[in-house]
């Protein structure tokens, strides 16, 4: 079941440039997983050491963040939008 991806700017250079790529997966972690397989490095840039999302990565399936679902275990369908934000510091 493909799944679109919204690849946020600073890891469009492991997908050639690709805002966006369709990738097949039942859940979220699926979809991140085949998004390393297909890309390598994707994973270091979105997952800690001990192997959890990083804190500063927000990932929303149909602009609903995972955190508010079941996380990685976020059932996602044919045609679903992923999208990782990474989180913006700044301001006073």
């Amino acid at each position: 079941m493909a799944v679109r991806v919204r690849v946020p700017v600073l890891l469009r250079n492991l997908t050639g440039g690709e805002a966006e790529v369709a990738v097949d997966g039942s859940t979220v972690g699926e979809v991140l997983a085949a998004l390393e397989s297909r890309y390598p490095g994707v994973r270091a840039r979105l997952y800690d050491e001990q192997g959890a999302l990083r804190r500063y990565v927000n990932v929303y399936v149909n602009d609903q963040d995972i955190r508010s679902l079941s996380g990685e275990a976020t059932p996602v369908k044919d045609g679903d939008e992923l999208a990782i934000v990474p989180a913006i510091a700044g301001g006073r």
